[in-house]
């Protein structure tokens, strides 16, 4: 596992957040305050169950799904993501892209999550720049095993349902936009729908 995939691995679980056994997180927080709470419950519930899902990384798979997939605005994520080809999709076969799209990505990156073993490794920066309820960009700087620091940055949106996340920055590469050159080659090839099938069944290497 390179370093942009550890790295991802810690950025979808940063959003991913806690189980019963971590500390309690306020959703409705603003976005700095929300990560860094997300931020602390995870490691707070790795720490406490680490022997656990090293035996059974199926357990920290199903917190990651339990929490994940309510916080992150899936479906902004994935019409970003199909661009033009989304145009005229009915709205189940968005949600079937997104969800499908999700649990390949939780399935993949839940067991590299015990790799970090501390909240030391997560440092979340003071917001900066121009932000608004339509975007506002959280900065972190992971800490790797070898000392250097990684940047991530989530970019969010203020939604009915308080703050979501759509998109994650590591190392300067966009998730939205990396998927969008993969799945954009793919459907122009294949059509949406094979696409989709291939993607729903894990045939489909990710990115």
């Amino acid at each position: 596992m390179n370093i942009v995939q550890k790295v991802g691995c810690l950025a979808i679980g940063l959003m991913a957040g806690l189980s019963a056994y971590a500390q309690p997180v306020d959703f409705t927080a603003e976005p700095l305050e929300l990560v860094t709470q997300v931020s602390n419950s995870l490691f707070d519930d790795i720490n406490q169950n680490r022997a656990i899902y090293q035996q059974n990384p199926t357990g920290l798979e199903n917190v990651v799904r339990e929490i994940f997939i309510p916080l992150l605005d899936k479906n902004r994520s994935a019409r970003l993501i199909l661009g033009r080809h989304g145009r005229g999709l009915e709205g189940e076969k968005v949600d079937a892209f997104a969800e499908a799209l999700l649990n390949q990505l939780v399935g993949r990156y839940s067991e590299g999550l015990l790799e970090f073993d501390s909240r030391d490794q997560v440092e979340v920066l003071p917001l900066a720049g121009k932000n608004t309820e339509r975007q506002t960009r959280v900065r972190t700087r992971i800490e790797l095993s070898n000392g250097e620091k990684a940047p991530v940055d989530y970019i969010l949106r203020k939604t009915d349902d308080g703050w979501k996340a759509f998109d994650v920055i590591i190392e300067g590469i966009s998730y939205v936009a990396t998927y969008r050159t993969q799945f954009g080659e793919e459907i122009t090839r294949d059509g949406f729908d094979q696409v989709l099938e291939r993607l729903q069944s894990g045939s489909i290497a990710l990115e």
